[in-house]
């Protein structure tokens, strides 16, 4: 998006105090949810003795760890930054914008849980699909950030479980 529109969104959004709840509320919720329900797919796998549960630690793990450390490597500022806009989603952080960490995670544990029951792995796609539009809505990311966390998100995925995991087994 260019500057403009991100100044239309982040003035009309900020004039209607019920839609910029919205999607504040949208944003903690979902980003809650999926972050909660990774730690259950774990309890679940341990309690039933499931052999995929070390790949379904180590894999996201793993990724997480490298995409940070790219992600402070390239540093590159966010949309409020750039064009100087109060975004809807309140934010203070500087930099670190591409890839979407939120995005990438969400995208991540898509693609873990689609390892092990692959609806449930589309759904949280899904989810994560409308949480990247939020985060752009939002004013804190830009396309390129949360298309970037999504790819990354899931090649990451698609390589642990489906490329290496395989080779190692």
């Amino acid at each position: 998006m260019k500057e403009q529109t991100y100044r239309n969104i982040s003035q009309a959004v900020n004039s209607m105090p019920l839609m910029k709840a919205y999607i504040v509320w949208f944003n903690r919720i979902i980003t809650l949810c999926i972050y909660l329900l990774y730690p259950a797919l774990l309890v679940l796998l341990y309690l039933r003795h499931d052999p995929r549960l070390l790949p379904v630690i180590v894999i996201p793990g793993v990724s997480f760890i490298l995409l940070s450390l790219v992600r402070h490597w390239i540093n590159f500022p966010r949309p409020y930054e750039v064009y100087d806009i109060p975004p809807v989603i309140d934010k203070k952080t500087t930099g670190h914008s591409l890839p979407s960490r939120h995005i990438f995670c969400m995208f991540l544990i898509a693609t873990t849980v689609f390892y092990i029951q692959p609806v449930a792995g589309i759904l949280i796609g899904l989810a994560g699909c409308s949480l990247a539009f939020g985060r752009v809505i939002g004013g804190v990311h830009f396309v390129r950030d949360v298309v970037t966390g999504a790819l990354a998100g899931v090649l990451c995925g698609v390589i642990g479980f489906y490329v290496i995991l395989p080779l190692i087994s």
